[in-house]
């Protein structure tokens, strides 16, 4: 196992870590005051005012109707703090394409936990003010979270609702179509009962699997930084791959004529069962090793 892994686990061995990602199980890890300096002295990183002053993007501030990042508005540096005065929750996308140490970071962690080239693989920063913090909700992405300077308690909880989301949902929010197709029960209208509850302060790093429900509130001013990953799912890749194979062929290429015209419709799905038929009789021959090197080779 990788070399950045192993730093922000220490002292958690990588076998038991393994064990825990791979059945989606939260746990955390709190550093001494020494470990991780060169994510936590990150100059962007030393106070509120210091990120203000050295973003050169757009903020999010998470409006109070929801508590949440579906319900936010964009602002700049210079009006942010009001904002954040008046009790709204912060977040710096993206902090990856501002920091090459944390860019690093993020390129090395991605590898290092085995997730594909197609992961969507970022840094974002959390500022959350007093009392404050996000409404209940799951995310289809892996996060590893270190808190750099204040508290912040994070109440999480298993998901009997869905297994493997690939959308977010927060409580008493629309459902997406696409999470409606494969719920395993209803939604609940509030925070479920199998809670277990993390008390983060400077140092501490929390793993927040894909689908867990969590909660946050911040004792006191807090700035968290956030490791962020959206992999693909096993549907993803070999429909990438099978994009890149199919295009091969100039026919595939083709555009689809006559789809959505009456009188031309039977020419279409005549011209796509000759495609499928030869599909079937290629299918055979693929290898998974095959089908994973088609996106994974650089």
């Amino acid at each position: 196992m990788g070399h950045y892994l192993t730093k922000i686990l220490h002292p958690l061995d990588i076998t038991e870590f393994l064990s825990l990602y791979e059945i989606n199980q939260p746990f955390v890890i709190h550093h001494g005051p020494d470990e991780l300096s060169e994510l936590r002295n990150l100059p962007m990183l030393e106070s509120l005012d210091s990120l203000l002053k050295s973003w050169p993007a757009v903020i999010s501030a998470h409006l109070p109707d929801v508590r949440d990042e579906i319900s936010s508005v964009e602002t700049t540096s210079k009006d942010a703090l009001k904002l954040f005065k008046n009790g709204m929750g912060l977040l710096f996308n993206n902090a990856n394409l501002h920091s090459p140490k944390l860019q690093s970071w993020v390129d090395a962690l991605r590898k290092e936990l085995g997730l594909s080239r197609l992961t969507h693989a970022r840094s974002i920063i959390y500022a959350t003010p007093d009392g404050k913090g996000t409404a209940p909700h799951f995310d289809q992405n892996i996060n590893l979270v270190l808190q750099i300077h204040g508290t912040k308690k994070w109440t999480l909880a298993p998901n009997r609702s869905v297994i493997n989301p690939t959308v977010r949902h927060t409580i008493g929010q629309p459902i997406d179509p696409e999470l409606m197709g494969y719920l395993e029960d209803e939604m609940p209208t509030e925070m479920p009962d199998e809670t277990v509850s993390f008390e983060l302060k400077p140092g501490s790093l929390l793993f927040v699997p894909r689908g867990v429900w969590h909660q946050t509130e911040a004792e006191g001013d807090a700035l968290a930084l956030n490791f962020t990953f959206s992999p693909p799912t096993w549907t993803d890749l070999f429909l990438s791959a099978l994009r890149s194979r199919l295009h091969t062929d100039p026919h595939w290429r083709e555009t689809a004529n006559g789809v959505s015209d009456f009188e031309r419709r039977f020419e279409a799905e005549k011209k796509l069962e000759l495609l499928l038929n030869g599909l079937i009789q290629d299918a055979p021959y693929w290898q998974a090793g095959d089908v994973i090197d088609a996106i994974e080779e650089e």
